[in-house]
């Protein structure tokens, strides 16, 4: 009766670890999203893990949708920038083969030590700077510079003319080309009253030197 009794003992237990190998091996659809814990907004290109199959590495993409083959039983971390990582474990009894989760990862915040900075390292090289220090001018010195004589000049040399200046300059010179165009341009060397002129101021000035001495 004994014997009868643990062979039925040692039947079960193989059949339980059978059950447990086969649940073991079942592969399984692992899908979701990653959102914010604080703001369910999703959170794009998360790093997904899985621990239990060699650190094998996934990502989901920028909508936060993530889809891969697991094991049930598996745990599988879930990592991004600014974010604290996550770990979850998937069950082992998964009737079905796929399994669908919403994950929640909470925002990290890292608090920074106070920094306080100090451009001078003693109060000596402070006291030199401050002497030497040049004060600002204040509005109305700024606008007497604008307006000196000085400042004025160089930027008639520099500024450039506006579109107003140009189309007066162009009327100008199309008013000056229509006036001038049935003249025409005299040579002065075939002018008999320039040579005269010449002449004349050529004679006025021996007869000026003649009279200095």
């Amino acid at each position: 009766m004994r014997f009868s009794l643990t062979i039925i003992l040692l039947f079960f237990v193989s059949l339980a670890f059978a059950q447990d190998k086969i649940q073991t091996n079942k592969l399984v659809q692992f899908s979701g999203i990653v959102t914010d814990a604080d703001s369910n907004m999703v959170v794009p290109y998360v790093t997904i893990t899985n621990l239990s199959n060699k650190s094998q590495k996934y990502a989901a993409n920028y909508q936060g949708f993530f889809s891969f083959v697991v094991n049930p039983g598996d745990t599988v971390m879930f990592s991004a920038v600014g974010f604290t990582s996550k770990t979850l474990v998937l069950p082992r009894n998964i009737v079905d083969n796929k399994y669908t989760a919403m994950v929640q990862i909470k925002s990290e915040i890292v608090y920074l030590k106070t920094v306080r900075v100090n451009p001078w390292a003693t109060v000596e090289e402070f006291n030199k700077d401050f002497l030497s220090l040049k004060i600002a001018d204040d509005d109305l010195a700024i606008a007497k510079k604008n307006l000196s004589r000085q400042s004025i000049n160089g930027l008639k040399l520099t500024l450039p003319r506006d579109a107003g200046e140009i189309s007066n300059a162009n009327y100008r010179y199309n008013f000056d080309r229509m006036m001038n165009v049935n003249m025409r341009q005299t040579n002065p060397l075939l002018n008999p009253f320039a040579w005269g002129k010449l002449v004349q101021e050529i004679f006025n000035g021996d007869k000026a030197r003649s009279a200095e001495q």
